[in-house]
């Protein structure tokens, strides 16, 4: 009887230390699959302010800072596969089929509009990364932006970049947990608005006319102006509510550009014309152009023009192994 009694208190204990590891491991398997669906389901960093210092890529120096009146005109490629998912260079999280772009430059996040040149499609997209370090690109466009500009399946466009000032500030605020306020001087930092703000009531009132008076109706320079009896408060200013939402694809006339290949910029005709005598002995079609910039004189020194950007791909290779590490793709 004891033996047996003892028999069935063992097994009762074994059952039960059976049920308590399977328990721990049907536990386990529900912390795991929580933990993979909360990484799955987790949403993407917010990302950061970002300018940066100045770096070198391939032997060619980029020098990060806010440019508000940034314009330029160049070539466009785009990125996606193998990229998507994965942080960018500001914190956030790239999405291909995201309006986003990486620029070398311009600060994260910045607001820029980019029109393709050859069709007169334009988009507004996000900067949150940087690059693209091919030599002849000046900003590389997410999967989606590159297909409403019309050029995924060729590869690169010739485009303009222009960057939104108001849009940009407003983004540098959000991204610094900041009020955007507009300044006059955007080089100040946003501020959120003063916790004592001061806010007035203003009563107004309806005054009985005096007894006799009539209303003048129709009198020149006479407006009537409805006052109904109401307390208001008047908070301090803020930036407008939002704005009114613009198309996806903007369409604008179709320009034609030349390409050329810009070795230097001096402002001294004379280092400009040296420069020209030296590519001119390997490559066709050197020449010096002059440009007024902020009310200065450059002398430009390019090639060109080129027909093809796969031509002028090939030509500024030859450049920058020639020497010349510095010399880039433009569009005129």
């Amino acid at each position: 009887m004891l033996n047996s009694i003892a028999g069935r208190w063992v097994s009762a204990l074994l059952l039960g230390v059976a049920v308590v590891l399977a328990g721990c491991a049907e536990t386990e398997l529900l912390v795991h699959t929580a933990k993979t669906a909360k990484s799955q389901n987790a949403a993407p960093a917010t990302g950061y302010y970002k300018v940066g210092n100045a770096y070198q890529i391939q032997g060619v120096w980029y020098y990060p800072k806010e440019e508000w009146d940034y314009s330029e005109t160049g070539i466009a490629s785009w990125y996606g596969p193998g990229f998507h998912g994965k942080s960018t260079a500001n914190g956030e999280v790239f999405n291909e089929n995201a309006l986003t772009a990486a620029h070398r430059t311009l600060p994260m996040p910045s607001i820029v509009r980019v029109t393709n040149l050859d069709n007169g499609r334009s988009i507004v997209v996000r900067v949150n990364d940087r690059g693209p370090f091919a030599h002849g690109r000046i900003i590389d466009m997410s999967r989606r932006s590159a297909q409403l500009l019309g050029f995924m399946n060729k590869g690169t466009a010739k485009v303009r970049v222009e960057l939104l000032e108001p849009e940009s500030l407003r983004e540098r605020a959000a991204a610094q947990g900041l009020d955007y306020v507009p300044s006059p001087d955007p080089k100040l930092p946003s501020a959120p608005a003063p916790s004592a703000a001061p806010s007035g009531s203003v009563q107004v009132a309806v005054l009985n006319a005096p007894s006799g008076a009539r209303t003048a109706r129709g009198t020149p320079g006479a407006t009537a102006i409805p006052a109904p009896a109401v307390t208001a408060s008047v908070p301090a200013a803020r930036a407008p509510a939002t704005d009114t939402p613009r198309p996806l694809v903007s369409r604008t006339k179709p320009e034609a550009t030349q390409i050329y290949i810009q070795a230097g910029s001096f402002e001294d005709p004379d280092n400009a014309q040296r420069l020209t005598g030296r590519l001119g002995a390997y490559f066709q079609g050197a020449h010096v152009k002059p440009a007024e910039v902020s009310g200065k004189t450059f002398y430009r020194v390019r090639i060109g023009p080129i027909n093809e950007v796969d031509n002028a791909d090939r030509l500024l290779e030859r450049v920058i192994v020639a020497g010349y590490p510095g010399a880039r793709i433009v569009l005129d």
